[in-house]
């Protein structure tokens, strides 16, 4: 829905309102030629104790007449048969009350509440129809009326309709929907928008720099309709929940709530509520509110209507000047929203002054308020508010998306470039230490026996057995570097047995046995390239020693599962060597090397028996 329809939907509601005000609000149609309006009466009225008898016109209205004053009434109206007696008659009374008993030539045929009873059921707030049989009536008839007017609370008597039931009925039904059924709509619409905007103002909070605001257009709004609910709802309450004048205090307290919390509504709209009229305009409402209840307390327990009166007539100068500074601002700086709550708010206080007159000054018993409907435009301007800020905030929340989308997507762009970068450094990174790794293995293993191999040369002393030796665990340990690329991570009976097949033919060449008892290991986890790197220079290491150290006949290789790892022993026959003295070079790698992938190494030496054990995943021996 856009804007274009809230304001029609405006207009309509102004046609409707003067349409309702054309069709019989302020009383029913008449014209009917059937139909006779009785308008003279006599009146026997009793107030304080005082009886009078007068020739009176109606409609009457007893509580402005007797000056606020209880009284009781009795009306008598006659009037001339018409030509069709024989059909069913009805009777139309807009207002009569507070309570009544309406007599047809002698006999009772309504019966509105207890007239013996003061403060009690009102009756006046609705028109009354009353269904004549024929037989009732005669060439000559009295009608006769005997009510009961409560102070502050309109009591009196409106012309009388009498005709054809038919004729009569419909007179009294659109003046019922008009009056009643019209008002609960308003009423059942003011909680309903009510509800909504306390709904919003507790569910929509504003963000400001240190706190978490609520909006205050929509509390202002809700408590207003929620007064007017109570306010308009009362034409249907005949029995008040609370003594008289205690709902009269309680129905005149809504009616300012409604007023102070629109006008704070309508300086929300206009944009003030952050100005320091706002202020100001809060105090103003407290009192416009305070005031309210002191001057309808004060009215009906002293039976003195001009303190209501007064305090209407300020309320309505105060809101025409407000509302006119409204429009002059709403005229400067327009906007839809501005223009729609100045028209709504325009529109009220002309229709408030009006019944202010009509009914509060002039005193015509047979008016009604109008106020009730054109309410409805405050109704609808804040519908109008809500769905413009919800298209904006809507609005705002695509665009936000639309630009996080934008940013993502940019984000995303920007980490893919980040990745394929890193992954090119990674991969540098991994030849890099791929290099160093060969490098170091190429300087630990093989540089190394190159230059043990240089300087037996350069001694001069060293046999040509020696050197050949030396040579060889030069190449042996060469090819195990390259073979050491390729082994599978974990598992370590590959790695034996390509230790046996580099080593086996140097074996023979020393006529050492060679024993192999390795079971088919499972992968041992943990045992990564490196690991198994590691691992292979550990067994070198310890089987060069028995090549070239040891002068053994026979080697013994155990592998064996343990727990989720594995115990690996290297045994030979051989001198042995004494483990209390400082370790040379090569068992101190192998222990550093054994301490890098988290493995234990133990060593048992004496002569006839060297082992060398390997226990790896750090199971417990």
């Amino acid at each position: 829905m856009n804007s274009r329809f809230w304001i029609r939907l405006a207009l309509a509601a102004c046609a409707l309102f003067a349409t309702a005000a054309g069709a019989g609000i302020t009383g029913p149609a008449q014209g009917r030629a059937t139909i006779t309006e009785l308008t003279q009466a006599r009146a026997t009225i009793t107030a304080n104790g005082v009886t009078t008898v007068a020739d009176v016109v109606l409609p009457y209205h007893l509580d402005r007449e007797q000056r606020g004053r209880p009284a009781q009434a009795t009306f008598e109206v006659p009037f001339r048969g018409t030509a069709a007696l024989d059909h069913l008659h009805g009777l139309y009374l807009s207002r009569v009350g507070n309570s009544a008993r309406i007599w047809i030539n002698d006999n009772l045929v309504a019966d509105l509440g207890d007239i013996t009873q003061a403060n009690d059921d009102d009756y006046a707030k609705a028109p009354q129809y009353v269904p004549i049989p024929a037989q009732l009536l005669r060439g000559d008839n009295l009608i006769r009326i005997e009510l009961r007017g409560d102070a502050g609370r309109r009591a009196g008597l409106s012309s009388l309709l009498i005709g054809p039931d038919h004729e009569v009925l419909a007179i009294y039904q659109q003046a019922f929907r008009w009056r009643m059924s019209a008002s609960l709509v308003v009423a059942v619409f003011s909680l309903l928008v009510g509800t909504v905007a306390l709904v919003l103002w507790a569910t929509q909070p504003e963000s400001v720099p240190g706190r978490t605001m609520r909006d205050g257009i929509y509390l202002s709004a809700g408590v207003a309709e929620f007064c007017w609910a109570l306010r308009v709802g009362d034409i249907a309450i005949q029995n008040p929940p609370l003594p008289w004048p205690a709902w009269g205090v309680v129905v005149t307290a809504a009616f300012a709530g409604w007023i102070c919390g629109m006008a704070l509504f309508c300086h929300h709209a206009a944009g003030w509520h952050r100005h320091p009229s706002m202020a100001w305009m809060r105090i103003a409402m407290m009192a416009l509110f305070g005031t309210s209840i002191l001057a309808s307390t004060l009215s009906y327990t002293l039976h003195r209507p001009v303190f209501l009166t007064t305090w209407l007539g300020f309320a309505n100068l105060f809101f025409v000047a407000y509302a006119a500074v409204y429009l002059a601002a709403a005229l400067r700086a327009p906007t839809r929203a501005r223009l729609l709550v100045g028209l709504a708010g325009a529109l009220n206080v002309a229709v408030g002054v009006r019944d202010w007159l009509a009914i509060r000054i002039s005193g015509d018993y047979a008016q009604s308020t109008w106020i009730r409907y054109s309410s409805v435009l405050f109704g609808l301007a804040l519908g109008y508010i809500v769905i413009t800020r919800f298209r904006a905030a809507s609005a705002q929340a695509s665009d936000l998306m639309a630009n996080l989308a934008a940013r993502v997507s940019e984000k995303e762009q920007e980490l893919s470039l980040s990745y394929a970068r890193l992954g090119q450094l990674a991969r540098e990174h991994e030849r890099a230490a791929e290099r160093s790794r060969i490098l170091r293995d190429m300087h630990d293993g093989v540089g190394s026996h190159l230059s043990s191999a240089i300087r037996q040369l350069e001694s001069g002393r060293a046999q040509r057995e020696q050197v050949l030796q030396t040579l060889r665990d030069s190449l042996d340990q060469l090819k195990l570097s390259i073979d050491a690329m390729n082994l599978p991570a974990g598992d370590v009976t590959a790695l034996l047995a390509n230790l046996r097949y580099r080593l086996e033919p140097r074996f023979a060449a020393l006529d050492l046995e060679l024993q192999w008892h390795v079971d088919d290991l499972p992968a041992v986890p943990g045992l990564d390239a490196a690991a198994m790197r590691h691992l292979q220079f550990m067994l070198f290491e310890a089987l060069s020693n028995v090549l070239q150290h040891a002068r053994a006949r026979v080697l013994r290789i155990e592998a064996s599962a343990l727990g989720g790892g594995a115990l690996l022993r290297i045994v030979d026959d051989g001198c042995g060597f004494d483990v209390g003295q400082p370790l040379r070079k090569g068992l101190r790698t192998m222990q550093e090397r054994a301490a890098a992938i988290g493995a234990r190494l133990s060593l048992e030496s004496h002569p006839g028996r060297t082992v060398v054990g390997i226990v790896l995943a750090g199971v417990a021996v």
